[in-house]
């Protein structure tokens, strides 16, 4: 009973929690009609106030964390409700269960619990029940609810107690993991490359060549392509035969001032502190050299891109602007007011008034000017297109009757150039039949096409005469691993027999300490598999582009279970498989009280909740 009296004292704290700090503003009032619920766990109830609460607490929590207003419509983006419901419905999962098992605390344990809240006690330190009941207006909920609420905390509280406790992993369990992760081993290794053959690979013969192109014809292998005939248009093929006259351009310079004669602005980072005091604390950091803005910035659980307002005028600033625009690139000012609260800024770049004119402007101009008419232009003739089409023209005669251009191409997922740069035009050729009739479609730059499947080219293996080049490259790569290996192996038998790699020849390379999560970027990319797979002191070899590796295992090294590191990755690595073991066994005690008893929702109810906090 002690511990689930401790268990009961925490939720308390959380419940108060969520009534003092997270109701405050919408959630301090429930919420009007004649809908009680937003669902069911059996025929236990997730009532609104409930849904309400919880959603604006964690919308809250999100605030805090990063510092910026959130909209619903970001809420909803980060799936915020979805994650509320889905906690709800499992607490009252657990809590229906409880009420099934007759799980519950008397009134005295209530009684007790609610005596220890120092936020229910008087002047004097003891409960007030003024005090309790002001505090619970305040918070929309009265005694009754409070109480029942308090009293289902600790029921769920015993009941989760229950089933996660006693079930610890075993410690062979926690040693095994920390063997396997903490073992080390130590090696040496060395590289051949063709100076180390005794002979240079002589050019292949053409039998050779033929028995290789033979047995790697998938490298040589055309992939499956589609045969496709299209037309297009796009606004660059209309270029030439736009004119755009000067009293045009005017009028587009004029209407685009702000684009050409931009005003002086700076770069800028701002951290919103919690109050004017933090603030200036904050400053007071930095300038004594105790801190930095990046440090500020981390201690509040940000990034950088959290803080950062982009390029920014006078405008935008407020009172902080002639503090920022007088500042030096890196400086930091403040604390200033700001529309989110007290905040210091850092100054990260000065962007200079900019004037363009309009003889200057006059080629952007033009181009934009006539992109935008030849848009128009193609827009104007998407009807004719149809109608030629629906007609039964073929893209033939559509390219002769029409400004679009015919085109063909054998068509794969890695084609990438001209209109196959084009995902919708990617889209549209991985998704054609020979049985559909060419149709209009758009661009992303404002053109458009059309297009045929003629056919389904199969994979084709390419003749050697074609790939021939490419053989040769690939045999000579290959016939050199292969000596180099053989060599390899030789000189890694003389290693087994007691010889170094000095005497060898060689130029070795040893680490030492490695484990299995290292990196080893001079070496193959199996090399730790293939090291740690050795059971003993050994030598292998290995291929690595065109070269051989030599591999000598020198040392195999168990972790130290008694080393203070080691204790406190057992203890760590504890923590996370009990902890990992008691939410499964949670979550799979609340999946299987929803599976039997099942779960309404009700749809209509949390839309009228959501449309309290757009």
């Amino acid at each position: 009973m002690a511990k689930g009296n401790s268990i009961s004292k925490t939720l308390v704290w959380i419940l108060m929690g969520l009534l003092f700090v997270g109701l405050a503003g919408f959630g301090a009032t429930n919420l009007s009609g004649t809908v009680r619920s937003v669902g069911a766990v059996g025929d236990t109830p997730i009532s609104v106030d409930d849904y309400a609460r919880a959603l604006q607490n964690e919308m809250r929590s999100v605030q805090a964390e990063t510092g910026q207003a959130l909209t619903f419509a970001q809420a909803q983006a980060l799936q915020i409700p979805q994650r509320v419901l889905s906690q709800l419905i499992t607490t009252t999962a657990i809590t229906s269960e409880a009420e099934s098992l007759g799980v519950s605390v008397g009134d005295e344990t209530v009684a007790q619990e609610l005596m220890g809240i120092s936020a229910f006690q008087g002047a004097g330190g003891s409960f007030d029940r003024d005090t309790y009941r002001f505090a619970l207006e305040n918070a929309g909920l009265n005694e009754a609810e409070f109480e029942q609420d308090l009293r289902e905390e600790t029921a769920r509280a015993l009941l989760q107690a229950a089933v996660v406790s006693g079930t610890p992993m075993p410690d062979t369990y926690v040693e095994t993991l920390l063997g396997f992760v903490g073992e080390t081993r130590a090696f040496t290794w060395a590289a051949l490359d063709d100076s180390a053959l005794e002979t240079p690979v002589p050019a292949p013969t053409e039998d050779e060549l033929a028995t290789f192109h033979q047995d790697n014809i998938a490298s040589y292998t055309r992939p499956e392509s589609r045969d496709i005939t299209y037309a297009w248009l796009t606004p660059e093929m209309l270029l030439d035969t736009v004119e755009v006259d000067e009293t045009t351009l005017r009028e587009a310079y004029d209407e685009q001032t702000d684009r050409f004669n931009q005003e002086e602005r700076r770069l800028v980072e701002r951290l919103v502190m919690p109050d004017t005091e933090a603030a200036e604390a904050a400053i007071a950091r930095i300038e004594s050299g105790e801190s930095d803005f990046e440090a500020e910035v981390t201690s509040r659980g940000l990034l950088l891109p959290d803080v950062d307002m982009g390029d920014v005028t006078r405008r935008d600033l407020g009172a902080a602007a002639e503090a920022i625009f007088t500042a030096e690139v890196d400086d930091v000012v403040g604390p200033f007011a700001s529309d989110l609260g007290p905040a210091i800024f850092r100054v990260n770049g000065v962007l200079p008034a900019q004037a363009t004119s309009f003889e200057e402007a006059t080629p952007i101009l033009r181009e934009q000017l006539a992109q935008d008419r030849a848009r128009r232009v193609i827009d104007s003739l998407i009807t004719d297109i149809d109608d030629l089409l629906a007609g039964g023209a073929t893209l033939e005669e559509l390219a002769e009757e029409t400004e679009m251009v015919l085109g063909q191409i054998d068509w794969t997922p890695q084609s990438d150039n001209e209109i196959a740069g084009y995902d919708s035009f990617r889209e549209r050729a991985a998704a054609v039949s020979t049985e559909d009739f060419p149709e209009v479609a758009a661009l992303g730059d404002g053109g458009i096409f059309a297009i045929r499947l003629n056919g389904v080219n199969p994979p084709e293996p390419q003749p050697l005469d074609e790939v021939r080049a490419a053989v040769e490259t690939d045999w000579t790569r290959a016939e050199t691993e292969r000596r180099l290996l053989e060599r390899a192996e030789a000189l890694a038998a003389d290693l087994g027999e007691g010889k170094t790699f000095e005497g060898l020849g060689l130029s070795p390379t040893t680490v030492t300490g490695q484990t299995r999560s290292g990196q080893l970027p001079n070496l193959p990319a199996n090399t730790l598999e293939q090291v740690f797979a050795l059971d003993t002191t050994g030598t292998l070899t290995l291929p690595h582009q065109g070269r051989a590796v030599i591999l000598r295992l020198d040392a195999i090294t168990a972790p130290d279970f008694d080393s203070q590191e080691n204790q406190v990755i057992l203890q760590a690595l504890n923590q996370q498989v009990n902890s990992g073991l008691s939410n499964d066994m949670f979550q799979a005690l609340a999946s299987d009280i929803q599976t039997r008893v099942g779960i309404s929702i009700d749809q209509q109810a949390l839309n009228a909740v959501h449309a309290n906090f757009q």
